[in-house]
């Protein structure tokens, strides 16, 4: 399956006219390779074949991982010169090489032309084969069932980092390999604030907690946000409540083959406005996630792309009072061709602890 990742790849780089890409982000190594080291780089040419190249550190994993690839164990870019072969032009990831490094690579491949070449890994990333599907799909049961968890244990009295912890605990003991990304978990004030960092705020009676968090499995990342709230709420952040979710529902509703991004942000967006409160979602409404938890495509007003089975995206709007507090709702979407597939599934009631 990663070969023919691959063969997807050298297909791009012929439409592109690159006889060859050199790939340097970590997680497009991995996704190409299997190879889950911290210091590697490969080489894909347009005929499908490739070089992986790492120091001595990781010669065992990568030959274990990577067991399909021609292996080049090396601690400068010389392997380079002797395996490029003869070639028109040289791609190389362009968003992510530091200019003084391609600046001193195309120096030494001199007279191989060193072109940019940004982004032909992240878009076919954008697109999840049955393995990556099932990992994320494993890793949003794992997450749904530790939010179910939570709702066992979340008393007032706790603080924001003591509720992180344990939270993470629970990942862990369900199967996870790690979180996806830090936890937001935000309560009563501070849930005013979209990207909140756990504190040492203490968990109070009519407060609304606002936890966004995800499960990792097999390196594939899920992403939820629930509420709940601890007693009675101010009955504005009820009412928000109320608006989110419906918004939240028109978004995932709004996800299909074919769809433009834009679209579902816009389904979410003029549900808000016309509740009144436009001006307090602050953010756009979602995100490609896979081996990372921001990958393509984007939901927002401004996106060009197109939604396409086999995306999995987040549906995410949010409405924020600050120093009142804040609510948002997401869900992990699989696009596929019959419609939408939330795959994270905890209850969108507000649940009143």
């Amino acid at each position: 399956m990663i070969g023919e990742r691959r063969v997807r790849l050298a297909e791009r780089l012929a439409e592109a006219e690159l006889d060859a890409l050199l790939v340097t982000r970590e997680v497009n190594v991995r996704w190409l390779t299997g190879f889950t080291g911290s210091a590697g780089s490969c080489l894909v040419r347009a005929d499908g074949s490739c070089v992986l190249a790492t120091d001595g550190r990781y010669a065992e994993q990568a030959a274990a991982q990577a067991p399909d690839v021609d292996l080049v164990i090396a601690r400068t870019r010389e392997w380079l010169a002797d395996r490029l072969g003869p070639v028109g032009q040289l791609g190389v990831e362009s968003h992510a090489l530091p200019w003084d490094v391609a600046r001193a690579l195309a120096a030494e491949l001199e007279p191989v032309p060193v072109v940019p070449a940004p982004g032909h890994v992240e878009a076919l990333r954008s697109l999840k084969d049955d393995g990556e599907l099932e990992l994320i799909r494993q890793a949003c049961t794992i997450t749904s069932e530790a939010f179910v968890a939570l709702l066992g244990w979340l008393v007032p009295g706790m603080t924001e980092l003591e509720a992180a912890w344990r939270l993470r605990s629970e990942v862990e003991r369900l199967g996870a390999e790690d979180l996806a990304f830090e936890t937001i978990l935000a309560s009563g004030p501070n849930s005013g604030r979209p990207h909140h960092r756990p504190g040492t705020r203490r968990l109070e009676r009519g407060d609304l907690v606002l936890v966004d968090f995800g499960a990792r499995v097999g390196g594939y990342r899920a992403d939820m946000t629930r509420v709940v709230a601890l007693g009675s709420v101010d009955a504005r952040l009820l009412q928000i409540y109320e608006i989110v979710r419906e918004a939240q529902a028109a978004g995932v509703a709004a996800v299909a083959d074919g769809t433009p991004a834009r679209a579902v942000d816009a389904a979410c967006r003029e549900l808000i406005a016309a509740a009144g409160h436009g001006e307090e979602f602050v953010h756009g409404t979602g995100h490609g996630l896979g081996l990372e938890i921001h990958e393509q495509p984007i939901l927002n007003g401004g996106s060009t792309a197109t939604l396409t089975a086999r995306m999995t995206v987040t549906v995410e709007p949010g409405v924020y009072l600050p120093g009142v507090g804040g609510v948002r709702v997401e869900d992990t979407v699989a696009v596929l061709p019959s419609g939408p597939e939330p795959l994270t599934t905890a209850t969108h009631d507000l649940v009143v602890l």
